[in-house]
């Protein structure tokens, strides 16, 4: 049996598989998000693993997996999220700072001002920007008391969620490269911490985690971690989006695919040579396997399902993200309105963490279902943005985009995906191919299948295929462009 960790920015999911990647069980619990300040982001570290410890139990116990029978667990994990914790008691010593905290966007600036982004950009293949974690830890360093002596004494430690989810399993402070590769510490061409990138940003590299291959093993669990399925092998950890990418079978280069979660992410296997910087794309490491790296290029988008949560928590005006397929289906065109969910900024391929959230073409017509569709097509618009970038810096048009991820099931955004992006967009058996991807590194890992017979199991599930006149489809992604600029930054204009 194979647990499969999926720890999200919204909740924890946890899939059971077999031995041939069946599905056997899954669990799932949402937790507290906290916003203590405009543009601020946190989660209870503490709160995150008690969710995932429950959730684990009870899809095992679902699944009937007796003791001695769990073989290996794989974690796919929300990335750049920092937490910080006392390695001997296992307190965390502040609420972890979310991937979507936007505070540390001046630090960035002056960063900036001094030059050094050219430099950052060819070691890390990132941008200076909050969403990394650097310089979320110095932040913490710097505004959590005593937390600088707890570090220099070997009392405080940091990581990302992967991190601090595999030292309450295993005990080992470890990592993989595909989530150091997004801290702005990692030399992608050294292939591991740089001294000289922790110092610029203030990161004391003693108190990080020593990177693992994403796929092999990081150590037994803990009898106490998952009662009952100690000594199971903890054997694949990857960023979630990585995760997906494995879970998609894209295991050759110029293979990719689309991840709709909280935010979006399209990534495309770069292969095992580390690809030139891109304009508004990212340069990461996809997964590491025994000595061999396999890197990706990336676009970011910040906010997607995150804009439908927040028409349901924040205005009310939705009791379920399932109503907004039906609500969308209801009107004939989107009358004029478009939404751009800069909740958080924006990604790629603007990159302004100035940017706020904008709601253009309002009239005393519109209402919910305006607001539910312009949602839904604001997902599939930025989407657009995303692969235009990545065929712009690989000089090559995708033929299909792989889609995976819960807002796979909304069939309208899938076909106005396929509508405005012009090709077909093709949905796998599983969607949830973060999990499947965690499971399948953590199968290969563990030596119980090869990466060959993982790849065997990948099968199209559904198909869109695009129906909308190439005007039609000019004219909507121009007006959506007319309300990006109206977004662009807000803040400090």
């Amino acid at each position: 049996m194979i647990l499969a960790i999926d720890q999200g920015t919204t909740g924890t999911t946890c899939l059971v598989f077999d031995g041939s990647l069946n599905l056997l069980a899954r669990s799932y619990s949402e937790f507290e998000q906290y916003f203590p300040q405009p543009g601020w982001v946190e989660h209870d570290a503490g709160e995150i693993w008690s969710v995932t410890r429950r959730v684990a139990l009870e899809a095992l116990e679902a699944a009937g997996v007796g003791s001695g029978e769990l073989k290996a667990v794989g974690i796919s994990n929300q990335r750049e999220t920092v937490c910080v914790w006392d390695p001997t008691t296992g307190e965390p010593l502040h609420r972890a700072l979310v991937w979507q905290d936007r505070r540390t966007a001046e630090r960035c600036d002056e960063l900036r001002a001094e030059g050094v982004e050219p430099m950052v950009r060819e070691r890390t293949g990132l941008m200076l920007d909050p969403y990394f974690s650097a310089t979320k830890v110095e932040w913490l360093l710097a505004n959590v008391d005593g937390l600088a002596d707890r570090v220099k004494r070997g009392a405080a430690v940091f990581g990302t969620v992967d991190s601090w989810l595999a030292w309450n399993l295993t005990g080992e402070h470890v990592t993989d490269p595909s989530n150091a590769s997004r801290t702005l510490c990692y030399d992608l061409r050294e292939r591991g911490w740089s001294a000289e990138l922790c110092e610029l940003m203030g990161v004391p590299i003693g108190a990080l985690p020593e990177i693992r291959p994403s796929i092999g093993g990081f150590g037994p669990l803990l009898e106490d971690a998952l009662p009952g399925h100690g000594g199971a092998l903890l054997a694949g950890i990857a960023g979630d989006q990585q995760a997906a990418l494995y879970g998609q079978a894209a295991f050759q280069p110029g293979e990719g695919k689309n991840t709709y979660g909280t935010g979006s992410f399209v990534l495309v296997n770069a292969g095992t040579e580390l690809p030139a910087t891109q304009a508004g794309l990212l340069s990461t490491v996809a997964w590491g396997i025994g000595e061999k790296i396999v890197y990706a290029l990336e676009a970011s988008i910040f906010v997607t399902g995150a804009a439908v949560q927040w028409l349901r928590d924040g205005l009310g005006i939705i009791d379920d993200a399932a109503e907004t397929e039906a609500l969308a289906a209801s009107l004939a065109d989107n009358g004029g309105v478009y939404f751009v969910p800069a909740l958080t900024g924006l990604g790629s391929p603007y990159w302004d963490p100035y940017a706020r959230g904008t709601i253009v073409g309002l009239t005393r017509g519109s209402g919910r279902a305006e607001m539910a569709r312009a949602a839904l097509e604001a997902i599939a618009y930025q989407s657009v943005d995303a692969v235009r970038a990545i065929e712009s810096a690989t000089g090559k048009s995708i033929a299909m985009l792989k889609a995976d991820g819960g807002a796979t099931a909304n069939g309208w955004l899938m076909q106005f995906q396929a509508d405005v992006l012009g090709v077909p967009v093709v949905v796998p058996e599983i969607a949830e191919t973060t999990a499947l991807g965690a499971a399948m590194m953590a199968a290969v890992g563990a030596a119980l299948m090869t990466e060959s017979d993982a790849g065997d199991l990948w099968r199209e599930g559904r198909r869109y295929e695009p129906a909308m006149a190439s005007d039609e489809r000019e004219r909507l992604l121009g007006d959506w462009a007319r309300a990006v600029e109206r977004s662009r930054a807000w803040e400090v204009a």
